[in-house]
């Protein structure tokens, strides 16, 4: 199979479903927001320092290429693609709980950076919140599943939680952001 098929040089792609629309169309744009989101993932699964955290990444994956799938088919079609449902959110839930449990209580706004991995969770947490917004803002024109938007806002507190957890975990001190007066 060829990678490369030269349809989509005229700046158009295919829906599930076999529509063609504009590559700057906002449901293009949303699915390819939580495809770069899921590569952020990836970088945090890479660099997860358990095997706990590993799986929890490859599960959030799983779930981010199953939005993905519900995002780019054609409103009114359907094909057999995994489902969403409410247990992925509490799986996120139930991980928040758990790594909120070991570590200290925040007390100040947190500026990314006391380390890579933190760091680079914060960048997955922007990601995930531009996909959120644009989740939202296809939902004004199109019936998407309400669990997408659901679980990509839950994701967003998973990963800020989480990269508070691998701080505390590298023994490594956040930075509190303390406004210039």
């Amino acid at each position: 199979m060829k990678i490369y098929t030269k349809t989509g040089d005229s700046g158009s792609t295919s829906l599930l479903g076999g529509s063609r629309i504009s590559k700057s169309d906002l449901r293009i744009e949303t699915y390819g927001t939580v495809d770069e989101l899921n590569s952020h993932i990836g970088i945090l699964r890479a660099d997860a320092h358990n095997e706990t955290s590993q799986k929890a990444f490859i599960s959030i994956q799983d779930r981010l290429f199953t939005m993905g799938s519900h995002l780019a088919m054609e409103s009114g079609k359907s094909f057999a693609i995994p489902s969403l449902v409410e247990t992925d959110v509490v799986s996120l839930e139930e991980g928040i709980d758990s790594m909120n449990s070991v570590i200290p209580p925040m007390k100040h706004f947190i500026l990314p950076g006391s380390n890579m991995s933190e760091a680079q969770a914060h960048v997955a947490r922007c990601v995930c919140r531009r996909a959120e917004r644009l989740v939202v803002a296809l939902s004004e024109h199109e019936t998407i599943n309400p669990l997408i938007q659901k679980y990509l806002n839950r994701l967003s507190d998973y990963l800020f939680v989480y990269a508070r957890f691998i701080t505390h975990n590298l023994g490594k001190e956040e930075t509190p952001w303390i406004p210039n007066k």
